[in-house]
């Protein structure tokens, strides 16, 4: 049997742009939203989150770096509600706030069970002010998840799911999966600070090649961790009253 002919590359280039060269990153059929970070944007299809499909992050046990991860967008997906389902703690808004993200904005809906968070999800895709969707479902399938993606894309809304690191495992029906965890800090030798955390991407899924590689990202704001450390001091003091 003779072996099959290798395209050239004037071949794959003249295919129409329409079609995903799988050696290539796609430029994205969906509209997206920048990250804020630049060198993540340079990793993703089209420049940034996609509009109107799921992104999935996934972070080990007890990590929550979400905030971080998406509110430089959040803050610039426009004037609408951002809807949190299921989030395992208060927001503190006054952090937010100072990176461009009203508090007027957001919504929190507290639903317990996987089918409660799932319907408030699709409800939410569905109605026309809602800007973005922030659901933690760790424990949902891949069909439920499959529901949402297609909710977000009927609707257009930008939808991120957080699950645990162990789904990494499991089949799933997201555009986009991220595996997301907190730098070590490291110190400054001449002046002895202790550096702010950064972020270690792992692109586990993509519209484009593989990538061995993490992306870093930049450490937070010295504003953010100002009024992170504040809210902390305020927490142990209240505690201790």
């Amino acid at each position: 049997m003779p072996a099959l002919a290798r395209p050239s590359a004037d071949f794959l280039d003249a295919i129409h742009a329409d079609v995903w060269h799988a050696h290539a990153l796609s430029s994205a059929p969906l509209p997206v939203l920048a990250t804020g970070d630049s060198a993540l944007d340079a990793q993703l299809p089209g420049g940034g989150w996609p509009v109107g499909a799921l992104t999935e992050i996934l972070q080990p046990p007890g990590v929550h770096c979400e905030w971080r991860l998406l509110l430089p967008a959040l803050a610039r997906s426009g004037l609408g509600p951002v809807l949190l389902v299921g989030a395992p703690h208060l927001p503190f808004a006054p952090a937010l706030a100072a990176q461009g993200l009203a508090v007027q904005r957001m919504l929190w809906v507290t639903a317990q069970s996987v089918a409660s968070r799932l319907w408030a999800c699709e409800q939410a895709l569905r109605c026309a002010e809602v800007n973005a969707v922030l659901a933690w479902l760790p424990q949902a399938r891949s069909e439920q998840l499959r529901r949402l993606q297609m909710a977000a894309a009927e609707y257009s809304k930008l939808l991120f799911v957080m699950r645990p690191e162990e789904a990494q495992d499991e089949a799933s029906p997201a555009s986009l999966r991220l595996h997301v965890q907190p730098q070590t800090a490291t110190s400054n030798a001449v002046s002895g600070e202790q550096g702010l955390d950064g972020l270690h991407i792992h692109l586990l899924k993509r519209r484009g090649p593989p990538l061995e590689l993490p992306v870093q990202m930049k450490a937070r704001s010295s504003q953010l961790n100002l009024l992170l450390a504040a809210q902390h001091a305020l927490d142990r003091s209240t505690s201790r009253a």
